[in-house]
């Protein structure tokens, strides 16, 4: 089982993105096949009403642009699926609050020629969440998510929260919805806060475990995922 077929059950992509979290959704399928890709590793699984297919895109809005559109090329996938870490803004999020988002933005595109927010909107994503049903899985937060190919810098903080409204950011989901959104695809993000970030400074950036952090939330999100996919209707 390679390729889609239109007379099978329907395809839903499952993207993960960092290291941490890959390792962690391996953990929670132990008996997975994984198969490697020119854009990540990969492996499928079966659904009573649904195929999924599990791909590791690797970290940045590069790899994640990159593997968002090969898997829609050639699985073509009814849904697109993207459970993960992001770090918070001490004092405006708690630490293992789930973020289901509502809209992205890439933050750290530079316009010195023209109009910055010009800029800016061209690559924000309001994601239509109609197609999902309440009550949800699990609390969730509806709200923003801002990415950047950067860890959440301290001296930022209030910038972006006053600028954007931001609450949390990570490195991948603005161009994994960005990417959704050109090929006209529905997409679910569900981050959740691993890690709090502060004027001060980053609980993890001295020191902590990432891999413990990314494993706690993964375990939770993987969890509820199939509640998730039937939220959606699948």
């Amino acid at each position: 089982m390679t390729s889609p077929n239109s007379s099978s059950p329907s395809w839903l992509g499952i993207l993960i993105s960092a290291r941490a979290e890959w390792e962690a959704t391996l953990e929670a399928y132990p008996e997975a096949e994984v198969q490697s890709s020119p854009l990540g590793d990969y492996f499928l699984q079966e659904k009573s009403s649904s195929r999924l297919v599990f791909f590791h895109e690797g970290w940045g809005k590069v790899a994640a642009a990159a593997a968002t559109q090969y898997l829609i090329d050639r699985w073509q996938p009814q849904l697109l699926i993207n459970p993960g870490t992001c770090g918070g803004f001490r004092g405006e999020i708690s630490k293992g609050e789930i973020i289901l988002v509502s809209e992205t933005m890439i933050y750290d595109i530079i316009e010195r020629m023209g109009d910055p927010r010009e800029a800016l909107d061209q690559y924000s994503v309001r994601l239509d969440l109609t197609f999902l049903t309440e009550p949800f899985p699990q609390p969730v937060r509806v709200g923003p998510l801002i990415s950047a190919d950067q860890d959440i810098d301290p001296l930022q903080i209030l910038r972006l929260h006053q600028e954007f409204g931001a609450i949390a950011a990570d490195w991948e989901s603005g161009a994994i919805a960005w990417t959704a959104h050109c090929n006209q695809l529905p997409v679910l993000i569900l981050r959740g806060v691993s890690d709090l970030v502060g004027v001060d400074g980053g609980e993890l950036y001295q020191k902590g475990d990432f891999s413990q952090q990314a494993r706690t939330v993964m375990q939770t999100l993987l969890a509820h995922l199939p509640a998730w996919i039937e939220c959606a209707g699948f």
